[in-house]
């Protein structure tokens, strides 16, 4: 067994442990804003752990660029759909405002709404 081996040996059940974690916080977490960084953090952490991972397994640098651009493609998108997905629900009531301990939001969209 060769460094590289052991190295995705330990990198790719990592990610899968952490992807199984989000899943389990996706499942379990009772609101809306829970579940999104249930479903975003460890499961973009679980997908960068198991493409190096796997990166390691592959004959040379080019071989794996293409998976490290599916990695970066995942950190830029993933937070923004997050956040947008956020934004959009507290605007339209759907988050339960009770569990919220501070509320930057509430300012911003009121005068968003008095403006229309």
């Amino acid at each position: 067994m060769t460094a590289t081996d052991v190295v995705t040996a330990v990198l790719v059940p990592l990610g899968a442990l952490f992807t199984l974690i989000g899943t389990i916080g996706l499942v379990r977490f009772p609101t809306l804003l829970n579940r999104m960084h249930a479903a975003t953090k460890p499961d973009t952490v679980g997908l960068l752990l198991i493409i190096t991972g796997a990166a390691f397994q592959l004959p040379d640098v080019r071989s794996a660029a293409p998976m490290f651009l599916a990695a970066m493609f995942q950190f830029v998108t993933v937070p923004v759909l997050a956040q947008t997905v956020g934004r959009v629900s507290y605007s339209r009531g759907m988050v339960d405002s009770e569990r919220l301990v501070v509320d930057e939001l509430e300012e911003a969209v009121r005068t968003t709404r008095d403006d229309d």
